[in-house]
């Protein structure tokens, strides 16, 4: 999912909406800032996966309140046009990481580099590269190389970001 695409479209709405007048919420103003915060560290350092439900939760959270305050205002046809944006952002590639060479991974493949820790065990890791029909490697420096399709990488990203925040609050 191209969430950096999908932020740029929310803050576009978000700026035409402003334009014509629309008071905005300062919790949307701080999902939005909190957002861009959330996918710059993801794009600087892949490995932190637990912030992705984050990314998520915040561009729904800025989204409905968005939509919800245009369709008020413009009308049905207004929002369809911003819904058509956000669909094309969703399906944008979500950048650098699928393109960058990684010694070990066949060409065009996805991939992620997961860091073995108590709250994502090497047997969790593999576990869940399995179900997902991915293919591991474990690396020299700690970290595992998870690689496949693109679908089954973001599958495997989230079930295992519901099991490390899930460890963290036990």
């Amino acid at each position: 999912m191209g969430y950096k695409e999908i932020w740029k479209v929310l803050g576009d709405l978000l700026t035409e909406l402003r334009k014509r007048g629309e008071a905005i919420p300062a919790d949307v103003m701080n999902d939005l800032r909190s957002a861009k915060t959330m996918i710059g560290i993801l794009k600087a350092d892949p490995t932190h996966i637990e912030n992705i439900p984050r990314v998520e939760t915040y561009l729904e959270n800025i989204e409905f309140q968005l939509i919800s305050a245009a369709q008020e205002r413009f009308g049905v046809e207004y929002v369809e046009l911003w819904m058509r944006r956000l669909e094309e952002a969703r399906k944008a590639p979500e950048g650098e990481t699928a393109t960058r060479f990684v010694p070990g991974v066949p060409r065009g493949k996805h991939w992620v580099r997961v860091e073995i820790s108590e709250e994502a065990p090497q047997s969790e890791i593999e576990k869940f590269a399995e179900e997902n029909r991915l293919s591991f490697k474990m690396q020299h420096d700690g970290y595992a190389l998870v690689y496949g399709k693109n679908a089954n990488i973001k599958s495997f990203v989230k079930k295992l970001a519901e099991r490390v925040r899930s460890a963290r609050k036990r």
